[in-house]
């Protein structure tokens, strides 16, 4: 099918992206297929590498940044957590000083407000000490174990017994900064589309230099000489159009905030958060001041009944019947079925939420709070139920375009958005390599 390409402003960071009706063929080097953070980070990463490429980025939401890195807690994380040697440490520790050179050079706006860890019992206590050594081990910068009377001084009306001070932690809108990136890719010469759902690949025998079809499901069409996927809550499903397997699947998991009353978000200067239990999948409520000055509480981690499902009425019948019934998620629940319903409950009652709250701050009552926004994580599991806690690329099967030439990133882990411009580098590597592009190209 021909294209012709109607241009749609956008105010957002000056970006023209581009709908359709029908005339023109576009033929590209490479197509990215995914406009969040990280597939709009590479697409950005390859083209000014190498200029002369001819790049697209498909998207099949009216704006760039519409699920994941638009619905997020907004933070610029430092590293803490992260085993030492893993390429979500060292990724997350580049990305940290990435990021705040990008924004510096963008004059993109961003709050350095810290965060601390805090420990309010023994037990805690101890893993917190042990965080630490781990922080060290990632170069996490000027990271310190502050005690009582320092996590005062830090944050008044937090108490605890001893917590983590990470100074260079921070806070930016990761919406903003994917527009920027796109703002950066157009002016390089890419080209960006929206409302643009990707149906099907298919092999075009007649076009040996552009030999995939790539047909959204409106019946347009563009052709690719290589395919890069970063579909986020919807990368198996994208991989599998290709005869990758189901495995691993992304379950949707939402996550839920309360807001902070406005009259008492002068009770929180930076990031709160809890120590990580290690028992268990996710980390828990904490405390997020925004760049709008408003203070998010949470969040929970409660099955979305749809891939993109902000509310509980948000549901589709097929996609939760294919979470459910995978043996993966199985027995995960089964594993955590004591914490899934007492996040259940927390999301239905906002007592137990704001209990968890006053742990660390007991002045927080629930007449304090209201429900707040949610958002939606991207959660790959493997066939025994663990969380895949690693990057994870695939092809498909056989000798066809449809196998060597697309190359499908299915995991990109959290902090996904702080490690984006490190990530950006990572896969543009990984792309010359697999598509053989050399530097002079």
């Amino acid at each position: 099918m021909m294209l012709s390409r109607i241009f749609v402003p956008r105010t957002v960071a000056g970006i023209a992206s581009r709908t359709y009706s029908a005339d023109v063929n576009r033929n590209y080097d490479i197509v990215v297929v995914g406009g969040g953070i990280v597939g709009t980070a590479s697409a950005r990463e390859i083209l000014l590498r190498h200029p002369t490429l001819r790049i697209a980025i498909v998207e099949k939401e009216p704006k760039l940044a519409f699920h994941q890195s638009g619905h997020n807690s907004g933070v610029i994380h430092a590293g803490i957590y992260y085993k030492p040697g893993s390429l979500k440490a060292k990724l997350c520790v580049e990305g940290l000083h990435l990021s705040y050179k990008y924004l510096d050079e963008k004059n993109i706006p961003y709050k350095k407000v810290g965060k601390l860890i805090v420990a309010t019992n023994p037990v805690e206590v101890e893993r917190l000490n042990d965080l630490y050594q781990r922080s060290l081990a990632n170069n996490v910068p000027d990271v310190q174990v502050v005690d009582e009377a320092k996590i005062k001084e830090i944050e008044p009306y937090c108490k605890g017994l001893k917590a983590i001070w990470s100074p260079h932690t921070g806070i930016v809108d990761w919406g903003l900064v994917t527009q920027y990136y796109a703002r950066d890719f157009k002016a390089a010469g890419g080209d960006v589309y929206i409302n643009f759902k990707v149906s099907k690949f298919t092999e075009a025998p007649d076009n040996l230099d552009y030999p995939i079809v790539v047909r959204s499901d409106k019946g347009d069409e563009i052709r690719a000489r290589n395919i890069l996927t970063c579909g986020g809550l919807q990368s198996d499903k994208i991989a599998e159009m290709t005869g990758c397997s189901s495995v691993p699947k992304i379950v949707p998991f939402r996550g839920e905030y309360l807001l902070l009353n406005k009259d008492k978000c002068h009770m929180v200067r930076g990031n709160i958060y809890p120590v990580p239990d290690p028992r268990f999948p996710f980390l828990g409520v904490h405390f997020t001041p925004r760049m709008d000055g408003s203070v998010w509480l949470g969040p929970n981690a409660v099955l979305a009944f749809r891939r993109e499902g902000y509310k509980w009425s948000d549901i589709n019948v097929l996609e939760l019947i294919d979470a459910l019934r995978f043996p993966g998620f199985i027995k995960m629940a089964s594993k955590f079925v004591g914490a899934g319903l007492m996040e259940i409950a927390r999301s239905a009652l906002i007592p137990l939420q704001v209990r968890e709250l006053q742990k660390f701050i007991p002045d927080i009552h629930e007449y304090d709070v209201t429900r707040g926004p949610a958002g939606v994580r991207a959660q790959a599991l493997d066939n025994d139920g663990n969380l895949v806690d690693d990057f994870v690329f695939d092809h498909g099967k056989g000798d066809s375009a449809l196998s060597k030439n697309i190359l499908h990133c299915r995991n990109a882990p959290s902090p996904g958005a702080t490690s984006s411009l490190s990530i950006a580098k990572m896969i543009a590597d990984k792309i010359e390599h697999e598509f053989h592009i050399g530097k002079s190209v």
